[in-house]
C-alpha cells in the first residue's frame, strides 16, 4: 500500500497528527499503525474478583492502543511550559501554548464541553508552599476525567476512521528510508509513504532507540523518574485539589539536594497497575462522574535521576528497580508510611487495620528493600514537607505503592519542525523524549501536521 503519510503510533501525538492532516486536506491518504487494540477492545482483565493483579498481557490495554497510555489516564491536559516536556525549546513558548490551547478546543468540541479548567493563577497555595520551602509550578489544567477522556477519544476516532486507514494490533518491525519516502515493515505486510511520523510513546522507547540506531539518528541520554504512588484520604488534600485539582509541587531535599515532585494527582481516584514491556508498575486514575469516585486521593512522588558517562541507560536503571519490586511482591508492593519509617514490613493484617482503605489489591511488603536509600530518603523528606501544607500527609496509615517509574525515551535529535536528519521523517510525542504529557504530545502532533503540505 502507498500512502501520503504513514503514522506509527495511535497515541495523542499520532491522533492529532492524523486529525490535523485530514482537516487540512480531505483527499490526503493517511495510515496509522498501532501495536495495541482499537479503543472499544481495550479492556484490562483485572476485575478485582477472578483476576486481582497484572497477568502480563501480550499487549497491555492500559498502555497501548488507540489513545495511547493516556486513554485510561485521568485525562489531565496541563497547558503550560513549566512542565510536561521541552517542546517550547524547539518551537517557541508562545507557539507551544497556542497549540496546547488549540488541542483543548478540539477536546471540548468532541465531548469535553462542561469540564473544568483549573488554574494556579492567583492561588493562595503558591505563597503557602513557598513559606514551607515547597514550590508550586504554574499551569492551567483541563481535567476531563477517565470517563470523559474516553468519550472524547471515541468521538475523535469515529470522525477519523472513515478518513484514515487504521491498522490495529500491527506492531511495526522496521522503518526504512527509500528513494522517494519511507517503507514500514510489519509482520503481515509492507507499506510505503512519502512522509513518516513516529509517535510511539514511552512504552515504545526501546523500539525507538532501535530505529534511531538503524537509521543513525543521534540521541542523547534522558532521565528516568522513580518513586512511589501515595494514597491518602481525600480530605487531607481537598483544600488544594478543590481549587487546583492538579498541583505540581517541587521540593529540594536538605540531605542530598535532590528534587522530588508530585505528579499525576487524582482526587477521589483509584490506584492502578500497568505493564510496560513486561514490567508491572503503578499509576493512578480518576473520574469526572461522582458515582465512580472513591474516598481517597492518590498521586506520585518522583525523584528524577540523570546519568552521565559512562552509564547512559537510564531506562535500564529504572527497569531493574521495577523488576526487583515485581520479584519481591509478585507485582505492586504496598506499605503503610508508619511501617516504613519504623523499619517494619507491612503485613496483610496491618493493611486491613489501616484507616486508609487501599483501592488497589497489592502485596503488603517493604519498599526499603526495593528503592535505593537516596531515593527513599528523599521521598520520606518530601512527605514530611507536604505535611506542613496538608496536615495528615505523614500519618501512619498513608499508603505507599511501589514502584512508580516514568520511562523517557532517549532524546532524539530533531530540528524546529521536529524533523529528523531525514527529510519527511518526523519524531514526536513522548517517544521523542521531548514531550512528557498529553498536552505537549498532542501539540507536537498538530505542529508536525502543519509542516506537511500535500
Amino acid at each position: 500500500m502507498r500512502y501520503d503519510v504513514i503514522i506509527i503510533g495511535a497515541g495523542p501525538g499520532g491522533i492529532f497528527s492524523a486529525y490535523e492532516l485530514t482537516r487540512q486536506n480531505q483527499n490526503i491518504k493517511v495510515a496509522v499503525f498501532e501495536s495495541g487494540h482499537e479503543l472499544s477492545k481495550r479492556h484490562c482483565p483485572i476485575d478485582g474478583d477472578k483476576i486481582k493483579s497484572c497477568i502480563r498481557c501480550k499487549s497491555c490495554s492500559i498502555m497501548s492502543g488507540f489513545g495511547g497510555a493516556g486513554a485510561f489516564s485521568d485525562g489531565k491536559y496541563n497547558i503550560t511550559n513549566d512542565f510536561g516536556g521541552t517542546l517550547y525549546e524547539y518551537i517557541g513558548k508562545q507557539k507551544a501554548l497556542e497549540l496546547m490551547h488549540y488541542v483543548d478546543e478540539i477536546n471540548m468540541r468532541y465531548g469535553g464541553e462542561g469540564t473544568k479548567l483549573y488554574t494556579t493563577a492567583g492561588s493562595q497555595f503558591k505563597k503557602l508552599c513557598m513559606q514551607n520551602d515547597l514550590h508550586l509550578l504554574d499551569a492551567s489544567v483541563r481535567h476531563l476525567g477517565t470517563d470523559i477522556n474516553y468519550i472524547v477519544l471515541e468521538n475523535i476516532y469515529n470522525d477519523l476512521k472513515d478518513k484514515v486507514d487504521f491498522y490495529f494490533d500491527t506492531p511495526v518491525k522496521k522503518v526504512e528510508k527509500t528513494d522517494n519516502g519511507y517503507r514500514v515493515i510489519c509482520e503481515n505486510g509492507v507499506s510505503e509513504g512519502d512522509y513518516c511520523i513516529i509517535s510511539v510513546g514511552r512504552s515504545g522507547s526501546k523500539w525507538m532507540q532501535q530505529v534511531c540506531d538503524e537509521l543513525k539518528i543521534e540521541t542523547k541520554s534522558n532521565r528516568v523518574d522513580i518513586g512511589v504512588r501515595v494514597e491518602i484520604p481525600a480530605e487531607i488534600f481537598s483544600h488544594i485539589t478543590n481549587e487546583l485539582y492538579e498541583s505540581k509541587i517541587v521540593y529540594r531535599t536538605a540531605q542530598y539536594g535532590d528534587r522530588v515532585r508530585t505528579f499525576c494527582m487524582n482526587p477521589k481516584g483509584a490506584v492502578v497497575s500497568e505493564n510496560t514491556n513486561g514490567i508491572v508498575t503503578v499509576n493512578g486514575h480518576s473520574y469526572e462522574d461522582p458515582a465512580k469516585q472513591t474516598e481517597n486521593t492518590n498521586f506520585a512522588l518522583l525523584v528524577a535521576k540523570h546519568f552521565s558517562e559512562p552509564f547512559r541507560d537510564s531506562n535500564g536503571y529504572g527497569e531493574s528497580i521495577a523488576r526487583l519490586s515485581n520479584m519481591l511482591g509478585g507485582g505492586i508492593i504496598v506499605q503503610r508510611f508508619g511501617d516504613l519509617i519504623r523499619g517494619k514490613r507491612s503485613t496483610p493484617s496491618r493493611i486491613a487495620e489501616s484507616f486508609t482503605v487501599p483501592t488497589l489489591n497489592a502485596t503488603p511488603g517493604d519498599l526499603s528493600l526495593v528503592l535505593p536509600k537516596r531515593l527513599l530518603d528523599g521521598i520520606i523528606e518530601m512527605i514530611y514537607a507536604l505535611d506542613k501544607i496538608a496536615p495528615g500527609m505523614a500519618n501512619d496509615d498513608t499508603l505507599l505503592y511501589g514502584v512508580e517509574v516514568k520511562f523517557y525515551n532517549m532524546e532524539v535529535s530533531v530540528d524546529e519542525n521536529l524533523e529528523s536528519r531525514y527529510k519527511g521523517l518526523y519524531i514526536i510525542g513522548d517517544g521523542s523524549g521531548i514531550t512528557h504529557s498529553l498536552s505537549h504530545a498532542s501539540a507536537s502532533g498538530v505542529h508536525v501536521a502543519r509542516q506537511i503540505k500535500i
